[in-house]
């Protein structure tokens, strides 16, 4: 009989139902291509109504995985509850006079994330924002990372990255995005304000269509050779940028 293979994982078709309809926060489930059946049927239609992110994939993947009997699905829990954008703006907007938030486009690399939200925990952030989709899983190996720092920041998952700005936007909240496509100097940006900054992966730095949103772009200085610096440690630089020019007006 399928059963749970750790604290943070679950596999097997019933198991996995049971975890959905017990209220258990899935950071994301795997389902094997081709598989059909009632009991699938009935699990795609709880992972649609409870907005859990899946995806399909090929069998290899799911025996990569786990060397028991799977049935076709493998299922990552995260440790700890994920939050709404709206709850989370609206109550940080009331209770906070100077709210910073991270928004992270396809940060897909689990150890960057885990970094970046030791340093969000570390320099005050009130919540980071990551999309359902193409983002790093919030496992063991974050939670490992972040030193504990995911009990303490407010994670929050959206369906997509422009809606969520949007809804900052209309809650005073100007968007900021760190990019090298732009002339200015994050030093030159007023970060005093209620903001939310946006990092995007290594690779393709932040997407162009968020980019085109933003209320503002901003750089860091680079004096080397190489052409970027690591997420996480790009991240870290802007937040205490952030700090030095909140501490400033105090």
């Amino acid at each position: 009989m399928a059963e749970k293979s750790n604290t943070e994982s679950i596999f097997g078709i019933r198991p996995i139902i049971e975890g959905i309809r017990a209220g258990k926060t899935f950071d994301r489930i795997f389902i094997q291509k081709g598989i059909s059946g009632t009991l699938i049927t009935e699990l795609k239609d709880l992972i649609k109504e409870h907005h859990i992110e899946s995806k399909s994939v090929p069998v290899e993947k799911l025996n990569r995985l786990t060397k028991n009997v799977h049935q076709g699905v493998f299922a990552f829990i995260s440790p700890v509850e994920f939050v709404t954008l709206e709850n989370l703006v609206d109550e940080t907007v009331q209770s906070d006079a100077n709210p910073l938030f991270i928004i992270l486009d396809q940060i897909t690399d689990v150890r960057n994330f885990g970094a970046i939200v030791r340093t969000a925990e570390c320099t005050g952030v009130n919540g980071i924002i990551i999309p359902k989709y193409g983002s790093a899983p919030v496992s063991a190996d974050a939670m490992k990372t972040a030193t504990g720092a995911l009990f303490n920041v407010p994670i929050c998952k959206v369906d997509h990255l422009k809606d969520a700005i949007y809804y900052m936007k209309s809650s005073g909240i100007q968007i900021i995005a760190a990019t090298e496509k732009t002339e200015d100097s994050v030093y030159d940006t007023d970060l005093k304000t209620p903001t939310a900054i946006v990092m995007g992966n290594e690779q393709s730095g932040v997407a162009h269509g968020i980019l085109k949103i933003v209320d503002k772009k901003a750089k860091l200085p680079l004096l080397g050779e190489i052409s970027s610096l690591n997420v996480s440690v790009a991240c870290g630089a802007v937040l205490y940028e952030a700090i030095r020019q909140r501490q400033d007006v105090k």
